[in-house]
């Protein structure tokens, strides 16, 4: 396989999160001899796996094989291209989507003891956390999660903030 420094589309699909890091399992042989499909760029082979099964009416398990996945993960591709178009085949970005312990209900409840006395400190609602909720937290994400809750959402609320700023 071409690296990134030899190929710039290899670099393009690496920074897109697109590259097929085994594109020598694909071997179907009309998405091979087309000019136009690259089995490096992941987001095109799962697509023309879909397509060969709807359009082509080619077998789910044979297509499967032939674009170098499982029956299963035809299925997850399916979903993902009919819930949200080609895009939705791009890998997503790596890691947590959300907080783990500090959730909504959790902070709200945070918010609730904050607004029942004011002079809580952060190791105080991670002990009231620990007690309440049954997990342990720092102090630390504590104060980080306040913070962020009191970041502003409106990009305009935002600026006239920063703006404001000596």
């Amino acid at each position: 396989m071409a690296t990134a420094a030899a190929d710039p589309k290899v670099a393009a699909l690496a920074a897109a999160r697109s590259l097929n890091l085994h594109p020598e399992r694909v071997t179907d042989r009309q998405f091979l001899a087309s000019r136009f499909c690259d089995p490096r760029d992941l987001v095109q082979v799962k697509y023309e796996m879909v397509r060969r099964v709807r359009v082509d009416k080619v077998p789910v398990a044979q297509a499967a094989r032939a674009f170098g996945y499982c029956r299963q993960t035809y299925y997850e591709v399916a979903a993902a291209l009919d819930a949200g178009g080609p895009a939705a085949l791009a890998a997503g970005k790596p890691g947590p989507k959300g907080p783990v312990k500090l959730t909504e209900p959790v902070m709200a409840e945070v918010d609730a003891w904050l607004a029942a006395d004011p002079s809580l400190r952060s190791a105080d609602l991670a002990t009231r956390i620990t007690e309440t909720f049954g997990f342990t937290v720092h102090p630390r994400s504590v104060e980080r999660a306040l913070a962020r809750r009191r970041e502003p959402t409106d990009p305009e609320d935002h600026r006239s903030r920063t703006a404001a700023r000596p």
